[in-house]
C-alpha cells in the first residue's frame, strides 16, 4: 500500500516528538510511505518576525535570528550523539543562506515574493534534521525537495498548483524511489516555473499531502495531530467536544470553508476526485481509531459542529446616491473585493446596502475604502467574532452568545452564522 503521512509542527516540535514520529513510522514500515512535514513548532511565526525585523533593519534582528538557530541546534543536540554529525555543517550552511535572503529585500519584486523565499526555510530545516535522524534511527528514507515536484503559478503566499506539470513530476516517483525507499519531503512549498519558491498558504502542508496522494494514487492520507481526531469544536474554546468518527468529503469541505482549522481548505478536493480516504489520528495516542473523511454521508448531520473565527470585521456599504444594491453595484463591489484579495466569510444584502464579514487586514480595508468610498458610504465594525454552527437544529447555542450583541445573523437549511460584538 502507498500511504501519505503528514506531520504538523506540533508533532515535530522537539526531540521527544521527533522520536515519537519515528516510532509511528516504524509501526507502518511495511507500507510505501510518503512523509510530508511542516516546520518545527512555531518556527514559521519566528521566521515571520525575523523577516519583519530584517526588512525594517531593526536592531533586534541578530537576537531574533540567533533564537531561530538555537531552537534547531538544541533539538539536534538531543537527537544526535555525535557532536560532529554532518547535519550541523548542513544547518550552518542553510542558516547562512537564510540570513542573506532575509536581509536582501531589494532582490525581490514584492514583499510576497520575499516572504515565500524566506518563510519556506522552516520546512527545509525540519526535513533536513528529520532526514538525518530517521537514517540514524534505522529507517530507509530519501529526502526530496518538494519544489522540484510541485509546480505553481506566481501567486506568492497563496500559489495555485499547476496540476498537469505537478502530476508528471510526482508520478516519476512511482518507478524510481517508492519501490525501494520511503520518501520524506516538505509541506507548504512549491516553485514557479523560473525556480522561484512559492508557498501554498499558511497550514498548507495538509494540501501538499493531498497533492502527493492524488498524483501517486495513494491508498490513504493520514494527518497526525495532537487531538484524538476530527472534533466538532475547538476543545480550547468549547467544553465537552465530540469526535466525528466518519464524515463525507462534502461535509469536510463545508467545515473548512467556514473556517475549521484542523484541515487546510484545499486538501479535500484532490482526495475527493480520486476517492482517497483522509484519516486524522492522534500522534500522542496512535493506537486510538482515526476520524475518517470519505464518501460516506450517513453521519454528517448527527453531530453539530461549532466554528469560531476571531478578529473579524463587518463592512456595510451603501450607494451614496441611494440607488438600489442591484446587480451593477454588486458586480462593482465584488470586482474590487476580488482585486484586493479580500475573502468574504458572510455576506448579506438589503435594498440599499451590502454587508460583508471578513478577516481583519488593515491594509486591505484601506484599499477598499480608497477604491469605493467615493461612490459608497462604508461603515466598519472591528474586533468581532464569527460563530458558525453546522446542523444547528440539533445544537444548543453557546452561553457566550447570550451576553454579546448580534450584528448579523444568517441561516440556511444546515448552517447558522452569527457575527457577534
Amino acid at each position: 500500500m502507498t500511504k501519505v503521512y503528514k506531520f504538523g509542527g506540533a508533532s515535530v516540535r522537539d526531540a521527544a516528538s521527533i522520536r515519537n514520529m519515528s516510532e509511528i513510522i516504524r509501526l507502518n514500515n511495511s507500507d510505501h510511505l510518503v512523509v510530508v512535514v511542516s516546520a518545527m513548532g512555531k518556527t514559521t511565526n519566528l521566521l515571520e518576525s525575523n523577516l519583519k525585523a530584517a526588512r525594517n533593519e531593526n536592531k533586534s534582528f541578530p537576537i531574533s535570528f540567533q533564537q531561530l538557530i538555537d531552537f534547531h541546534i538544541n533539538i539536534c543536540n538531543e537527537l544526535f550523539n555525535d557532536p560532529h554529525h554532518s547535519v550541523y555543517q548542513l544547518l550552518n550552511d542553510i542558516f547562512e543562506i537564510l540570513r542573506t535572503k532575509l536581509k536582501s529585500k531589494s532582490q525581490y519584486d514584492s514583499f510576497d515574493e520575499h516572504y515565500d523565499a524566506c518563510i519556506s526555510y522552516g520546512e527545509l530545516l525540519s526535513t533536513h534534521i528529520l532526514g538525518a535522524f530517521l537514517t540514524v534511527d534505522g529507517h530507509d528514507f530519501q529526502l526530496i525537495d518538494a519544489r522540484e515536484y510541485i509546480r505553481t503559478d506566481d501567486n506568492f503566499r497563496q500559489a495555485n498548483v499547476d496540476w498537469e506539470t505537478t502530476r508528471i513530476n510526482i508520478s516519476t516517483l512511482t518507478n524510481t524511489l517508492l519501490p525501494s525507499k520511503h520518501i520524506l519531503t516538505q509541506g507548504f512549498i512549491g516553485s514557479w516555473s523560473n525556480r522561484k519558491t512559492t508557498t501554498l498558504g499558511r497550514e498548507g502542508s495538509d494540501y501538499t499531502a493531498a497533492i502527493f496522494a492524488s498524483c501517486l494514487n495513494a491508498d490513504e492520507v493520514v494527518i497526525w495531530k495532537d487531538v484524538p481526531g476530527l472534533l466538532n469544536a475547538d476543545p480550547k474554546r468549547f467544553p465537552n467536544t465530540l469526535k466525528l468518527d466518519v464524515i463525507s468529503y462534502k461535509e469536510a469541505l463545508e467545515l473548512t470553508y467556514y473556517g475549521a482549522t484542523i484541515i487546510h481548505p484545499n486538501t479535500i478536493k484532490p482526495l475527493l476526485i480520486k476517492n482517497i480516504p483522509l484519516k486524522i489520528k492522534s500522534f500522542i495516542h496512535p493506537e486510538l481509531p482515526a476520524s475518517v473523511i470519505c464518501d460516506i454521508t450517513d453521519n454528517d448531520i448527527l453531530i453539530p459542529s461549532f466554528i469560531l473565527k476571531e478578529n473579524q470585521v463587518l463592512l456595510s456599504m451603501s450607494p451614496r446616491d441611494f440607488s438600489f444594491m442591484n446587480e451593477s453595484n454588486l458586480s462593482h463591489i465584488f470586482e474590487v473585493l476580488a482585486d484586493i484579495k479580500m475573502s468574504i466569510n458572510v455576506l448579506q444584502t438589503s435594498a440599499i446596502s451590502l454587508s460583508v464579514c471578513t478577516d481583519y487586514h488593515q491594509d486591505k480595508i484601506e484599499l477598499l475604502i480608497e477604491r469605493l468610498s467615493g461612490e459608497y458610504k462604508i461603515l466598519i465594525n472591528y474586533n468581532l467574532t464569527l460563530l458558525t454552527i453546522r446542523h444547528y437544529i440539533n445544537a444548543l447555542l453557546p452561553e457566550f452568545v447570550a451576553t454579546r450583541k448580534t450584528l448579523l445573523e444568517q441561516r440556511s437549511r444546515a448552517t447558522l452564522q452569527l457575527v457577534l460584538e
